[in-house]
This record gives structure tokens, sequence and C-alpha cells, in this order.
């Protein structure tokens, strides 16, 4: 057991940055920051590169649009240039549209607050992922990656770990059971130990350098 949180604390070191610190979200239990996350959460779910995802979702807060109510405000050729900017050029135009409606949806249904979607589903990582998915362009990818990155903020949901983060578990030689595998960390570290995963699973020559 030793061992192992020693390697999870090497992953978690190396290679355990968030998406949503790498989008310059500071993520907190509040209604601005959690709308960051499912924008991000938006554009990771389409097939581009995490990188131009993320430079996407760093200019559309530049551009101020930190909040639905304020995206809302934006035009749509607005959104297309920010899209633009971070390299998201393929999915541009329909990205700059599901955006608008996303913000509309959680204006409407929940008064901008993604709390009252968490509360909803009460707190359970089921009915959060489902209740998701009612925004077009969030699947079950983009629930997914919402809910790794959320459960820094939101305890209901920690731990959580999907079969990505489970495939990095078991390529680094680590748990594969989900309660076992946060108990390698502290709570608040649970979400990094995650993204590292998720880079292994992708790229398990990553182990090299840990």
């Amino acid at each position: 057991m030793n061992e192992q949180r020693e390697r999870a604390r090497r992953l978690r070191d190396a290679h355990g940055r968030t998406f949503a610190a790498e989008a310059g979200i500071t993520l907190r239990d509040k209604p601005a920051p959690l709308w960051q996350l499912l924008v991000l959460s938006l554009l990771l779910s389409t097939r581009i590169r995490s990188e131009q995802a993320v430079a996407s979702a760093r200019e559309l807060f530049s551009a101020g649009w930190r909040t639905p109510r304020r995206l809302r405000d934006s035009t749509w050729q607005q959104r297309v240039d920010a899209l633009g900017r971070g390299g998201y050029r393929r999915y541009d135009e329909s990205t700059a549209t599901r955006l608008d409606e996303a913000a509309a949806v959680l204006m409407t249904r929940w008064r901008g607050d993604l709390r009252r979607l968490r509360d909803e589903a009460d707190g359970k990582a089921a009915g959060i992922a489902k209740l998701l998915q009612e925004f077009d362009g969030i699947g079950p990818t983009g629930a997914r990656i919402f809910l790794r990155e959320v459960q820094q903020v939101w305890p209901q949901v920690h731990p959580f770990a999907d079969d990505l983060v489970l495939d990095g578990a078991r390529a680094a030689g680590l748990p594969d059971d989900v309660e076992e595998l946060a108990a390698l960390v502290d709570r608040d570290e649970f979400a990094g130990l995650a993204a590292a995963l998720v880079r292994v699973a992708r790229d398990p020559d990553l182990l090299r350098e840990c």
C-alpha cells in the first residue's frame, strides 16, 4: 500500500493538473465556476485535441463570458471568432450555437445554477450525468469529464472514477476499485490523480517518468 501511495503521489505531482486548472478556472461550489466547467466539458466532448478545447475555453472566458447570462449577451459571430482563436475551427459554428442553447437551458431550468441540477439528482453521480446530457453537446463523455473534475468541490460525488481513469490505474499498477484508489490520496487530491490516470490511459509512456 505504501508503494502504491507513493506511485499515486508521483503521478499526481507529474501529470495531475486538471482540465479546469489548465483552462484558468478557479473551481468552487459557486454558479460562475460551475458554468465554466460545463462550458469546458462541452468543448472537450467534441473529437478535437484537448489542448484546443482548453485554449478555446480560455478565449471564451477572456472575452468575459464567465456566466450564462454574459454568454447570452454575446453574438453568435463573436463566439465563433473566440472559438477560432482557440483553434476550435472544425466545430466552431455548431458549438457557438450549442453554447448559447446551454446557457438558455441552464438559466431557464436551473436559474443559472448547476447546484440546483445537482440537488435535483439528489447529489448522485448517475443522476447528475443524466441531467447533464440534457444540454445539447454534452454526452456521456462530457458528463464523465464534468464529474471527474467537479468532485473537487462536490463531495456528494466523490470518489468518482470512470472507465478511463480505471484503465490508467491498471496500467500504473494501482487499484481499479474506486474506493481503494481514492484511499491512496487525500480527498481534495483525487481529482488530480484522476486527471493523471486519464493521461496515463491515453499515453502509457508517461509511466516512465514516474
